[in-house]
């Protein structure tokens, strides 16, 4: 799996929990790169990059996972029962983190409707690439748990690699769970309808919670064969080629016309 991405939404905010992809241009990213060939027959030099997501993308995913982070925090805090004793995030806001959290939620509410309206494209795209599984992707399941550390990933010709697909439909599935459960908490003042969102809405968060840190730990790089996959949603967008061979073979390939088969698939 690496970081969930968006597809073909240059200007489209629903880019948020996905990349976009971008036209591939050579260039040179400083004197600390890394250069020479991967363990491919390829010579991919450390500078040269290819564009993953645009900037609309870029602070679309940024707004939505700090949102997430703030409702993970406060809400796994007011579940533990901590209610009367502020969190970090309530002292540094001077807010409570009952009043964090509902804002924050609102905030991810706005933020969903502005991606269904603004961006129906990109999000058709979106699903039609995740649920898209091909012949080959058991295989890539079965290399996944060592080349998430040998960096030796099966083939896959997908915008998404198998395990982000299944990511991005339970990640967006629970989100959207979660944020329709809060919107009902939040407008419901008791009863047995504010007993059952209250339910949905605990669940949801128990579901998405893994979810989340397993794409905050791949999307960091900091396992080895996802390093580098950080930079498709930040500084630039852009991501060393080779980098993006090893995570996104297919999808590289049609992108800068390039091709490249990693010695362990000779």
């Amino acid at each position: 799996m690496a970081a969930t991405e968006h597809h073909d939404s240059a200007a489209d905010p629903a880019a948020g929990p996905a990349e976009s992809a971008g036209p591939a241009t050579g260039r040179d990213v400083g004197p600390g790169a890394d250069s020479g060939a991967d363990d491919s027959g390829t010579d991919l030099s450390g500078k040269t990059t290819v564009e993953r997501n645009p900037r609309v993308a870029r602070w679309f995913h940024a707004a939505v996972y700090v949102a997430v982070i703030l409702l993970l925090v406060t809400g796994w805090w007011l579940l533990l029962g901590n209610e009367g004793d502020p969190s970090v995030v309530a002292r540094i806001t001077g807010v409570s983190d009952t009043d964090v959290h509902t804002v924050t939620g609102w905030v991810l509410a706005g933020l969903t409707v502005l991606a269904v309206v603004v961006g129906a494209k990109g999000w058709r795209t979106f699903w039609r690439e995740s649920v898209r599984f091909q012949h080959g992707d058991g295989a890539w399941f079965r290399r996944w748990p060592a080349a998430v550390l040998t960096g030796r990933f099966g083939r896959h010709e997908g915008r998404f690699d198998p395990g982000q697909r299944v990511a991005n439909l339970v990640l967006v599935a629970t989100l959207l769970v979660l944020v329709v459960s809060g919107v009902g908490l939040a407008l419901v003042s008791g009863g047995p309808a504010f007993v059952w969102f209250a339910a949905v809405h605990r669940w949801a968060a128990y579901a998405v919670t893994p979810v989340v840190v397993g794409h905050v730990i791949i999307a960091s790089g900091i396992l080895p064969g996802y390093r580098g996959v950080w930079r498709a949603m930040h500084l630039g967008g852009r991501l060393r080629e080779r980098d993006a061979h090893r995570v996104w073979p297919g999808w590289t390939e049609r992108t800068t016309g390039r091709t490249h088969t990693p010695r362990h698939l000779h």
